[in-house]
């Protein structure tokens, strides 16, 4: 099952909007055929193992991080392969979370006689795939809201500094972990505040294969943004890369300005004098978006934590203590201690001189 998740893991930002699946078979104690799924490749994970073994599927054990699929997409049942090819046991990490197998594709395999043992690893496979099955089951990305901070939670150390400097408050090995979850996300999201504060490029500079161009959500509700920003800049040289959300009529002067650079601006719903939160991730969601980064400032982040929009946080504290306060992670709304939701699942990691503090508001494998 490690092999399996490993394998799963080569697939990230080239499977979607499929789920990260990796699989390998096992016959007398030896790997027989193993292969992982890439969107382009069409062939699921189980297909390429089968093929990869051939005749020594027959009687083998096929390991994989995902209940296989029963239905007929862009390809194939793999229950049905697996069955014909006579594997004799399947071990699965998890269920699928999407609805059209949530189950099925095991029932169809122990009625065909093969045997299904399901929980290896679990909580490794359902990190891997959080984001699909968020998506899958709610039409939302999963958003997770990043940030890099002081010891005492300050995101910047002078809130009026000059436009477009950037003083680093994390290590380098932070912030090439960052471009690691950059190159694992379909968009980053953040807010013309900070676009006009920092002018950042928001890219993935992993040099990683992907399938598509990471998307930059900039939302601008009165289209403030500069013509000669990074981001418009990037616009015209990958077509398809930033995307606007505003309150300005998709035909006004500006927006007719930044389309022409390469930006497309999309109206939608104001809620409290900005763009509405929720309609924009539905819009991203519709557009096979399965997974958000929100690397904003503190009113963003404020707002997107008020509406309850974020499912993980993850925070990279540098030991360092700015002794001001100047701008914290988060301006929301003001609430008693108790009624302030908790992270769960926490986790703590080290990169170079920081710690790194993750965990979740919601359990995307159950109903939200």
């Amino acid at each position: 099952m490690t092999r399996a998740i490993l394998l799963a893991h080569r697939g990230i930002a080239q499977t979607h909007p499929n789920p990260m699946v990796g699989a390998i078979l096992v016959k007398n104690e030896c790997s027989v055929g193993q292969g992982f799924h890439t969107y382009e490749g069409r062939k699921h994970a189980e297909i390429l193992a089968l093929e990869e073994a051939r005749g020594e599927a027959r009687g083998a054990t096929l390991y994989l991080n995902l209940e296989p699929c029963c239905h007929s997409g862009r390809t194939g049942p793999c229950t049905q392969a697996i069955i014909e090819a006579g594997v004799k046991r399947v071990v699965a990490a998890m269920q699928d979370p999407n609805p059209q197998v949530a189950g099925r594709g095991f029932r169809t395999l122990r009625h065909a006689g093969v045997e299904v043992c399901v929980g290896a690893r679990e909580a490794e496979a359902r990190r891997l795939n959080e984001s699909f099955a968020k998506w899958i089951r709610t039409g939302l990305p999963f958003v997770t809201l990043k940030a890099a901070l002081t010891l005492d939670g300050q995101i910047a150390a002078n809130a009026r500094r000059r436009r477009g400097s950037v003083t680093w408050i994390t290590s380098l090995e932070s912030r090439e972990e960052v471009q690691r979850l950059r190159h694992a996300s379909d968009a980053l999201l953040t807010g013309i505040g900070t676009v006009l504060a920092d002018n950042p490029r928001m890219t993935d500079r992993t040099n990683l294969p992907r399938r598509r161009p990471l998307l930059r959500v900039v939302l601008d509700s009165h289209l403030h943004i500069p013509l000669r920003t990074e981001i418009v800049a990037d616009a015209a040289k990958t077509a398809g890369s930033v995307l606007l959300f505003t309150l300005r009529p998709a035909d006004s002067v500006k927006a007719r300005q930044l389309r022409r650079r390469g930006a497309e601006v999309i109206r939608t719903r104001e809620r409290n004098g900005r763009v509405e939160l929720r309609e924009v991730l539905r819009r991203l969601g519709r557009r096979e978006i399965l997974s958000v980064i929100l690397e904003a400032g503190s009113t963003l982040n404020g707002a997107m934590l008020d509406e309850d929009l974020v499912d993980k946080m993850i925070l990279f504290y540098a030991p360092r203590v700015l002794g001001a306060l100047t701008v914290p992670l988060a301006h929301g709304r003001a609430r008693p201690i108790e009624k302030i939701p908790l992270l769960t699942n926490l986790a703590l990691h080290r990169f170079g001189p920081d710690f790194v503090v993750e965990g979740y508001f919601h359990d995307v494998y159950r109903n939200h």
